[in-house]
C-alpha cells in the first residue's frame, strides 16, 4: 500500500458533470475505531450531485472527496472487522477514491451471493429507505404504501422493501415505460404521472398510508388529497421545489404527520444505530431473495464524470455504480 492513491475531485470546487477529475491525494489513516477499506465499488447518487454544484457540503470532518457508500475489503482491522473481510458500507464522504475510512459500526457484511458492485449501491438507499419509510413513516404489512421516482435507485429499494414488509405498493413514475418497469419491480399499482393523476388512482386504490416524498412543489397538496385518516408524509428531497402549501384545517382532518429527514448530518451513534437495525430486519431480505439490487450501469472510477452525466440524464433504473481496479 502506498501512501498516495487516486480519488476524484471537483476541478474549480464546483461545476458539471465535466468537473470531476481523479488526482493523486495521500490515503486517508482510520482512527480509532475506524476501518480503512479498499474500495472495490461505490455507488453514485443525487446528493453527490448536489455536493458537485455546491449545494450539499460534506458534514464536519467528513472528507472533502464525495462518495456516501462503498464496497470492499477490510485493510485495516477494527471493532468486529478483521483484515480480509468484504463489507459495504455507508460514509459520510470519501468513497470515489481507492481507499476509505469508516466508523467500524457503520459497515455491514456483504449479504450473501452479492457481488462488490451490488452491494456498493446498498448502504445509501437501503439506510435511507428503512430509517424514512419504517421508523418515520411506520409502515406496516397490511398497509398502502406510495413512492414517487419509481424507477430511481430509492424508487428500487422502496418499492421492494415495502413489498418485503407486507405492504401494498402504488409507485409513479414520469413515462409509461418506467411505469412498466415499476410494475415488473413488484409494484402492485404503477402510475404515468405524465398521463394519470397519481392522487385519483391512488383512492380508486382505497387511499395511502404512506408515502415517501422526494418531489415536494406541487405533488404535496395531491399527496394529502389521496392520504388515508392518520396517514404519514416523510419528505426526504424536494426535486420539484421545496415551498408547499400548508393547508393546516385539511391536516387536521385527516390527522396527517408531516415528516421528513436526511441521513448524512446524522452523527456517528445515530448511524450505528440504524446499521445495526438494517442488519437486522433487511438484510435478511435481501438473502432471501425479497429485495435485489437494481444496477443500471457502471463506469470506471476515473470516468466519474460519465457516471453523474448519466444519473442526471434521468433513464436509469436502479443505482449507477463506480468500479475500483
Amino acid at each position: 500500500m502506498t501512501d498516495t492513491m487516486t480519488a476524484i475531485a471537483v476541478e474549480g470546487g464546483k461545476g458539471p458533470a465535466e468537473a470531476l477529475k481523479p488526482e493523486e491525494i495521500a490515503r486517508p489513516a482510520p482512527g480509532p475505531g475506524q476501518i480503512l477499506i479498499k474500495v472495490k465499488a461505490a455507488g453514485v447518487n443525487r446528493p453527490d450531485i448536489l455536493q458537485r454544484l455546491g449545494g450539499y457540503p460534506p458534514p464536519p470532518g467528513a472528507p472533502a472527496t464525495m462518495g456516501l457508500e462503498v464496497a470492499g475489503e477490510v485493510v485495516t482491522a477494527a471493532g468486529r472487522w478483521k483484515v480480509g473481510d468484504k463489507v459495504c458500507a455507508l460514509l459520510g464522504g470519501g468513497g470515489y477514491a481507492e481507499y476509505a475510512v469508516c466508523d467500524a459500526r457503520h459497515a455491514l457484511p456483504i449479504p450473501r451471493g452479492l457481488d462488490f458492485v451490488q452491494a456498493a449501491g446498498l448502504p445509501e438507499t437501503v439506510f435511507t429507505v428503512y430509517a424514512n419509510v419504517f421508523e418515520h413513516g411506520s409502515l406496516k404489512a397490511g398497509e398502502t404504501f406510495m413512492t414517487h421516482g419509481a424507477t430511481s435507485g430509492i424508487g428500487v429499494t422502496a418499492i421492494q422493501m415495502a413489498k418485503a414488509a407486507g405492504a401494498k405498493v402504488i409507485a409513479t413514475a414520469r413515462g409509461a415505460a418506467k411505469a412498466a418497469q415499476a410494475k415488473a419491480l413488484g409494484a402492485d399499482v404503477a402510475i404515468d404521472a405524465t398521463s394519470e393523476d397519481f392522487a385519483e388512482v391512488a383512492k380508486v386504490e382505497g387511499g395511502v398510508d404512506v408515502v415517501l416524498d422526494m418531489v415536494g412543489g406541487d405533488y404535496f397538496a395531491k399527496e394529502l388529497d389521496a392520504l388515508k385518516t392518520g396517514g404519514r408524509i416523510v419528505f426526504i428531497a424536494a426535486l420539484g421545489g421545496g415551498e408547499i402549501s400548508f393547508p393546516a384545517f385539511r391536516i387536521m382532518q385527516k390527522r396527517a404527520v408531516i415528516t421528513g429527514s436526511t441521513l448524512r448530518p446524522r452523527d456517528a451513534d445515530e448511524k450505528a444505530r440504524l446499521a445495526a437495525e438494517v442488519e437486522r430486519v433487511v438484510w435478511p431480505w435481501i438473502e432471501a431473495g425479497k429485495l435485489k439490487p437494481v444496477v443500471d450501469a457502471t463506469f470506471p472510477l476515473r470516468e466519474a464524470a460519465k457516471a453523474h452525466a448519466h444519473l442526471e440524464g434521468g433513464e436509469h433504473l436502479g443505482k449507477v455504480v463506480l468500479t475500483v481496479d
